[in-house]
């Protein structure tokens, strides 16, 4: 399982890549990250980021007809949210790449050059 500490500050990136896949809710986002290996992750910790992705013109929301209840709340990906998941990509591969450098022994700014 992976320490919340390390997903604070991926979890919105990661959240804005399954909703960039299809419009979905909150507890699919949270079955998607277990699917993946994310680990059990409440929605309890999901919807306030859905919350600030949405305060932050990032997704916006729709609400459809349920079968098993009330309507659900689905959130879709805006332009504004699409731009900042390309950026969260670019620096989730430079970190990667930096940490990947750290455990292997390599020299990073060596490499780069």
């Amino acid at each position: 399982m992976i320490p919340s500490q390390m997903l604070k500050g991926t979890l919105e990136g990661c959240i804005l890549k399954i909703i960039d896949s299809e419009e979905t809710y909150g507890y699919e986002i949270s079955q998607k990250l277990q699917k993946y290996g994310f680990g059990d992750i409440s929605e309890g910790t999901i919807y306030p980021l859905l919350l600030r992705l949405s305060k932050g013109d990032f997704v916006t929301t729709i609400y459809k007809n349920s079968n098993a209840g009330p309507k659900r709340k689905y959130f879709q990906i805006t332009e504004k949210g699409k731009a900042e998941l390309q950026l969260f990509e670019v620096h989730w591969k430079e970190m990667d790449n930096a940490v990947n450098h750290l455990f292997k022994g390599g020299n990073y700014e060596t490499e780069r050059t």
